[in-house]
């Protein structure tokens, strides 16, 4: 059996699980891709899903692969209390592993476990080694036809790139637990004209066949990988190119999803006071400008009176030592109606405000237009726009992440009790000297 697929298709995951026929509902059905001869069939039912290992001819156990599946709408529920995050496009993918317990071993939950035994294979300087590491499918449930459980969506596959410990709080069992939370590189198709076949899946399944032989239908990213291991990461990485232009719906939440009541929840907190927002879009810059290794560092929020395009003031270094550079950036914060696009005239005015070397942040709870956007790219302006949609992710991330606050009140009560000791009035200048 041959068959191809492309990042972003659609499959149909029925019950009862059948393998025939081919389609279902007018979609490939994911248990007749799945399904093969003497063999356990492929399933989406857990998280982290690690088919049985099999042995070839050579006498190497190996396994045919692991599948990811990431449930959207699950998330928040004492099932899923946290977010995953998928951008293929980019490469990349953080999932969060399967511990829910407290006071487990989050290294010995079974999904977990697997992830970090691909995670030392896939990094091992040994290319032997590296030859048994299984790709790692993924899979991001998809809402087909108003329907949001049955359509698993291909994102793509690759390999465990980092694994990080961590502490997680569950907001519905109101109850902390660590866990591991695992990034992943996603390899590029574009070889194979953004195809994925299949048919290597079925040849690593395959007890026949060696480990040298599961590789004749292997992408050239997975070979190139295999040769180069860790370093050769950069080659391999899933890149697509196009103009940044993204439609209304992908930047604010689901109609209907606790996302969407979230964003609702924050607007309609601050709309009354919307100069308060402003204490939150701090934290939401930090959050997606610093990452995990964090470099940015908080200023201040500037005086409601006289901040001139810039509500708030931080600052991000890159490099180290002698080789370090420091840029001011430069904050604005708009509480604005989600069903309404944000004014271009006030991105125009921050980027009027940034100086040679100073970067721009716009952190609105509403959504930018497409000519707004394309103005942004066009003229290259060096300031990251913020939608509603990242906002309320962020927010029930924080909620997710913390033991300190029951509901989203609860944080911007606490956000808003340090706004006014926020407020301060320097020139954007001085942040560069704050250690």
């Amino acid at each position: 059996m041959s068959e191809k697929l492309q990042i972003g298709d659609v499959l149909r995951y029925a019950k009862p699980k059948n393998a025939v026929p081919r389609e279902v509902d007018g979609l490939l059905n994911f248990h007749y891709l799945a399904s093969f001869p003497n063999a356990g069939a492929f399933q989406l039912e857990r998280g982290i899903n690690a088919p049985a290992k099999v042995t070839g001819p050579d006498g190497i156990p190996r396994r045919p692969a692991v599948l990811i599946s990431s449930s959207p709408h699950k998330k928040g529920s004492a099932e899923t209390p946290w977010q995953d995050f998928f951008d293929p496009d980019n490469g990349h993918i953080r999932y969060f592993g399967d511990n829910k317990n407290p006071g487990s071993d989050p290294a010995q939950s079974s999904g977990n476990k697997v992830l970090l035994e691909l995670f030392h294979q896939a990094h091992s300087h040994d290319e032997n080694l590296r030859r048994q590491t299984p790709p790692i499918l993924f899979f991001r449930r998809a809402t087909y036809k108003g329907k949001s459980k049955g359509y698993p969506q291909f994102e793509g596959f690759g390999v465990v790139t980092s694994a990080e410990l961590i502490t997680q709080w569950d907001n519905t069992k109101e109850r902390s637990f660590s866990n591991y939370v695992f990034d992943f590189t996603i390899f590029s198709l574009s070889a194979e004209h953004e195809e994925f076949d299949w048919t290597w899946i079925n040849e690593r399944r395959d007890s026949s066949r060696n480990l040298n032989q599961t590789l004749n239908k292997a992408p050239s990213s997975w070979k190139i990988w295999l040769k180069g291991g860790s370093n050769s990461l950069s080659k391999v990485r899933r890149r697509v190119a196009k103009l940044f232009v993204m439609p209304t719906e992908t930047q604010l939440p689901e109609k209907g999803s606790e996302t969407e009541s979230v964003l609702y929840e924050i607007y309609d907190y601050y709309h009354a006071n919307k100069h308060a927002f402003e204490a939150l879009a701090e934290v939401i810059a930090e959050r997606v400008l610093g990452g995990k290794n964090s470099s940015y560092v908080r200023g201040w929020i500037t005086s409601a009176a006289s901040d001139g395009g810039t509500d708030f003031v931080a600052r991000v270094t890159l490099g180290s030592g002698l080789s370090r550079a420091r840029l001011v950036v430069l904050g604005q914060a708009k509480c604005e109606k989600p069903s309404n696009p944000t004014g271009g005239n006030h991105i125009a005015r921050t980027v009027a405000r940034l100086r040679r070397g100073w970067i721009g942040v716009y952190v609105t709870t509403s959504y930018f237009s497409k000519n707004v956007q394309e103005e942004v790219i066009q003229d290259r302006y060096p300031i990251a726009l913020i939608n509603g949609l990242r906002v309320a992710e962020e927010v029930q991330q924080i909620l997710h992440e913390s033991d300190q606050f029951a509901d989203v009140k609860g944080y911007l009560d606490h956000l808003t009790s340090e706004y006014p000791g926020r407020v301060l009035s320097r020139e954007p200048e001085e942040i560069l000297t704050v250690s």
